[in-house]
Parts: C-alpha cells; structure tokens; sequence
C-alpha cells in the first residue's frame, strides 16, 4: 500500500543500463540522465564519492584508497552492491526536484539478449533494492528497434544491429519476438583495448582507456577515408618509462580494430544464413538498421552494406534508441505486454 501511494508521486524511468552509459528517460521529461556508468569508492570507509561523469574523471588517477569502479561488465552486472549504489544515485538524482521522499518509481530495463536468469535477476533485485517499486525487463535489441520506431509487432522482418560498449547485439525481430540473432562480447570496448594493444606493439607507447576512445571516435573509421585523419597520441615509452607523444592516422587505427570488425560482419551474415528466407527476404527489401555508440564509427555502415550486399541505415540518434525505446513502452502499455522479457514485472 505505501509503495502504491508513494508510486503516486514518483516519476516512472526507461533505463539503458549500458557498460559504458547508463541513460534515464521521464515520460514528462525524456531523455534526462546521460552519464558513464562509473562510480568511485573509497575502499577505507566504503564511502561512494562520486557517480557518473564526476567518477569519469577520475579513471586512471586514483590514489590507492580510491577505486573508480564499472560496476557492469559486458552489459551485466558484476559488482551488485555498487550498481544498486548507481542506480539509487539516478533515481535521487531525478526526483530531486520533486517532494518525493522515497521515490518509488516503475522502471523498465533493457538488457542484452544472452543473460543468465541469474544475471536478469540480479538487474531486478539491484533495481528494487535501489527503490523501484516495479521492475520490467525488455532485450536491448527490441527496445533499439522500438526507439527506432520500426514496425516490430507485424509480419516482417526488421534486423537491427546494437553495438554498445560491452556487447553487439544482431537481432531479426518479427511479430513482437526476436526470431534469430547473436550476442557478442565484441563491441566499443573492445575496439578500445585493439587500440591500445597496437600502440604497445607497434610503438612501445602505452595509452589508457580513455585516451583510446578519443582516437576512435577523432580519426576511427572501418574504410579507407578520402581525406585522411591524423592525431596527437601521448602516453608513457615502454621503453624508458618517460612521457612520450607521437601523431597517428586514420589508416592505422583501422589495421588495430580491422580483426575485431571483421568478426562482427562474419556473426551478421551467419544470422542472416539462420534466418528463415521469407524474412530475409524482407530484410533485403527494408535494410539493417545499426544503433549504438559503434554506429557512428566512421563508414561502417558501408562495410556491412559492402559485405552483405544489403542496405544499411543508421538509426536516428543511434546512441540514444534503447532508451527511447524504454520511453516508448513506459507509455505503451498493451506493446510492454506483448514483448516483455519472460520474467520480468516483478
């Protein structure tokens, strides 16, 4: 009963709870958290200094007391207490403007499409014990298609391709259920580590993460440019141990992911060969759509569309479309039922 009256007075939330970002979207509002799924502990006293874009920066400047954690690995959680800690923060930070108390709000959850039922229920419980009051779960790759806005309820085949942080997900969704499809643990993550694996090989200069990323997504691209990019890189000389700065191109970050990009091509056209034909059938006639942070990887759409011999589009706001997706069902509520995550409502 009191979940129900404070229920009255919380806002509901759609959540992308990503590797890399965690997006919080209000019907009233939309999208209004978008921050790095980061927190930062103090391993002393157990005390939670910052979430977010605050911890963010504190990613490879720490003392030893101080730990800069990502409490989700791969898109699933693998530090409970401190992602119950992170979503709290979120549900806080977005009624802090209300009178609410306790907020008690309903949220709806994407998570990937290969999850454990251990894992999923380890995203209910983080999330109840944060403070929803209810917890509906729905795969990543549906709510990208539903923020999409393709038509995911009828008789045809719409393929979508979400690469996240953590994971890709390749999905072929018809008749509100996902009909074949594949998740890899191959996503912006790991074109960040091939990154910093070719800086130590070919140059003896070490990077961090956050160093990489901004090479990715400054000169990143999966084919050959007509202009081409280059980029300042400082890190520290392996061989001396001294900082040390050196200028890349385009052409050399593309070797560094090229393997890892190639991987992800060979899994979209091995889903393709699993779908039955009536839907590739329509795939070939309505196109793959790509979502996600990797979706604005510079050309890829046009690798796969080389690759596949099949059009390719990159969804509006590519970064953004699960969470959209989650906002779509908060007020959709007959769709929710027809697609939900078995499970879930909790």
């Amino acid at each position: 009963m009191l979940n129900k009256i404070l229920g009255k007075f919380s806002k509901d939330l759609g959540i992308d709870l990503g590797t890399k970002n965690t997006l919080v979207y209000t019907t009233d509002k939309g999208i209004v958290i978008n921050e790095p799924s980061v927190v930062a502990v103090n391993v002393r006293t157990d005390e939670i200094l910052a979430v977010g874009e605050d911890a963010r920066k504190m990613v490879g400047k720490t003392p030893y007391h101080i730990r800069a954690v990502k409490p989700l690995i791969d898109g699933v959680i693998s530090d409970f207490e401190i992602s119950e800690k992170m979503i709290k923060y979120f549900i806080n930070k977005v009624h802090s403007e209300n009178f609410t108390i306790t907020p008690r709000p309903r949220m709806i959850i994407g998570i990937p499409l290969e999850i454990t039922e251990v894992e999923k229920k380890a995203v209910e419980d983080a999330a109840k014990s944060a403070g929803a009051r209810k917890v509906f779960l729905i795969e990543e790759s549906m709510a990208a298609a539903i923020g999409a806005r393709l038509p995911v309820t009828e008789a045809i085949a719409n393929m979508i391709i979400d690469i996240g942080g953590g994971t890709t997900e390749i999905a072929v969704i018809s008749l509100g259920g996902v009909v074949t499809w594949k998740c890899l643990r191959l996503a912006g993550d790991t074109l960040d580590n091939n990154i910093i694996d070719y800086m130590r090989e070919e140059f003896n200069l070490l990077i961090g993460e956050q160093m990489a990323q901004k090479i990715k997504i400054n000169i990143g691209s999966a084919i050959t440019l007509k202009d081409s990019l280059e980029m300042d890189v400082k890190g520290r000389d392996l061989l001396n141990g001294l900082p040390k700065a050196i200028t890349i191109n385009d052409g050399q970050v593309r070797d560094a992911i090229r393997k890892t990009l190639n991987q992800i091509i060979d899994n979209i056209k091995t889903t393709l060969e699993k779908t039955p034909p009536e839907l590739v059938a329509d795939i070939y006639e309505q196109g793959i759509f790509l979502s996600g942070g990797g979706a604005l990887l510079r050309g890829l759409d046009k690798e796969i569309a080389h690759a596949t011999k099949i059009s390719v589009k990159i969804v509006d706001d590519p970064l953004t479309a699960v969470v959209r997706g989650t906002g779509i069902l908060l007020d959709d509520i007959d769709l929710l039922n027809k697609i939900i995550s078995p499970g879930s409502s909790s």
